[in-house]
């Protein structure tokens, strides 16, 4: 595998896997409005990983955009594990979903201005999409953690859970390093000041206490996941498995 797929894979893996995670709250959400806004936040995230599996598969000649989301195994996937975590309760979704939106909207931004065109594109279109995300998972945290005194506490408890995962976003190993030297990737760790902006400001309007950065959980560039993507990939990935030759 090409450096820029397993690159690409990186980005497409995280929108993947946190979009079917998303889609499990269809007609489920706590209300209707709720229920459909995310359901349009999954598929646009599920349109980002298309277009960026799409553009993978393009670059490898060999296989398809399904292939790379439905024929891989666990271990040859490279999202973050934060997207891999159960949606919980409402506020565990929302938690997760904007610790999420804040990283890939920087992170977004700065790919969009890529040397490579095709990832510069894919960047820029997906941009006015993440703002909406963020805005509405931003929100919601403001008015959970600045609501009841039970909406406050559990949505400090879904951000004490989680925040063990947010340490992935700003590791760099040689690959990542490598696409910087030639302008093609993003240098995450410089994100790191202006996300914690995002997220400071949004917990003090939430009046919610950042947790302590000392654990902090690592391992997905290297194929490291939790037991819960397993689980993920057995429902995503059970028909076009046992019925490869299908075709709708």
């Amino acid at each position: 595998m090409l450096d820029l797929e397993k690159y690409i894979l990186r980005i497409a893996d995280s929108a993947l896997i946190i979009s079917h995670r998303l889609s499990e709250w269809c007609s489920k959400g706590p209300t209707l409005e709720e229920d459909i806004a995310l359901s349009n936040i999954s598929l646009d995230l599920l349109g980002q990983a298309n277009s960026l599996l799409e553009y993978c598969a393009s670059i490898n000649g060999k296989i398809s955009a399904d292939d790379l989301a439905f024929k891989r195994n666990k271990k040859e996937f490279y999202n973050f594990q934060i997207c891999e975590l159960e949606n919980g309760h409402f506020g565990d979704t929302i938690i997760r979903q904007f610790l999420f939106d804040s990283y890939t909207l920087l992170f977004f931004q700065k790919l969009s201005e890529s040397k490579d065109e095709t990832l510069s594109a894919i960047a820029t279109k997906s941009i006015k999409e993440i703002k909406y995300h963020l805005r509405h998972s931003s929100n919601w945290v403001i008015r959970l953690g600045d609501g009841t005194s039970l909406s406050k506490e559990k949505i400090q408890n879904s951000l004490n859970n989680i925040w063990k995962f947010t340490g992935e976003f700003f590791e760099m190993d040689e690959l990542d390093k490598k696409m910087v030297k030639n302008n093609i990737g993003v240098d995450v760790y410089q994100l790191k000041n202006e996300w914690d902006n995002i997220i400071n400001a949004t917990f003090e309007k939430a009046k919610i206490q950042r947790p302590d950065d000392s654990v902090m959980i690592t391992g997905s560039k290297k194929g490291v996941h939790t037991e819960l993507l397993e689980k993920i990939l057995n429902e995503m990935q059970y028909l076009p498995r046992t019925y490869p030759d299908a075709k709708w």
